[in-house]
């Protein structure tokens, strides 16, 4: 794998219930800064976007927003970034964060940090990248993911290589450290390509 040089993250546009979620926000906007790593994320300024954005820039570090001109329009994109960029849908908002990116962190948030993340996991199972893929997992906050994960492995929905392929990690520093050492598995996506020929 070739060495970082920029990590995409997903989070939520809320702040959230714990302090712990801006929190750790912050703490790995810092640690993506304080490693020389650039940052590209939702665009947005508030919650735990806003948090992330804030505290890299504030460590020195490069950040690319993406967002769409709807949500821009919605005077909640960061204008205080050197490079927004504003894009026409959420389709092209997750294509070009994927093009930028060389892997991926999801930090709590909703449906849409969901999203974000399955698309990208599921492409790294299909092959269409080997990017690291890892979610930061504050206050316990993906235990139920990460177990219904392990459940599809058990019922046969998806290989334990590719469940694997999803990093987590309970700090910002050992979730970065992941990142850094992962190395992509050569296995087939198809649990039962033998019983199809």
């Amino acid at each position: 794998m070739p060495a970082l040089s920029t990590v995409c993250v997903f989070c939520g546009s809320n702040g959230g219930a714990d302090p712990a979620y801006v929190q750790a926000a912050e703490a790995v906007g810092r640690g993506l800064a304080g490693r020389g790593l650039r940052v590209v994320y939702g665009g947005g300024r508030v919650g735990m976007m806003g948090a992330l954005a804030d505290a890299a820039l504030g460590a020195g570090g490069e950040v690319v927003g993406v967002i769409p001109q709807s949500i821009f329009d919605l005077e909640i994109g960061h204008r205080g970034l050197g490079d927004l960029r504003v894009v026409g849908s959420m389709h092209e908002r997750k294509a070009l964060m994927a093009e930028l990116s060389d892997g991926f962190i999801a930090l709590p948030g909703g449906s849409g940090t969901l999203e974000e993340l399955f698309e990208v996991f599921t492409w790294s199972q299909l092959g269409l990248h080997r990017k690291a893929c890892a979610l930061l997992n504050v206050a316990g906050y993906f235990d139920g993911l990460t177990s219904f994960l392990d459940h599809a492995v058990q019922e046969r929905f998806m290989k334990a290589e590719h469940r694997a392929m999803l990093l987590c990690e309970d700090t910002p520093a050992a979730v970065l450290d992941a990142l850094d050492r992962y190395e992509p598995p050569a296995v087939d996506k198809w649990i039962d390509r033998a019983s199809q020929t």
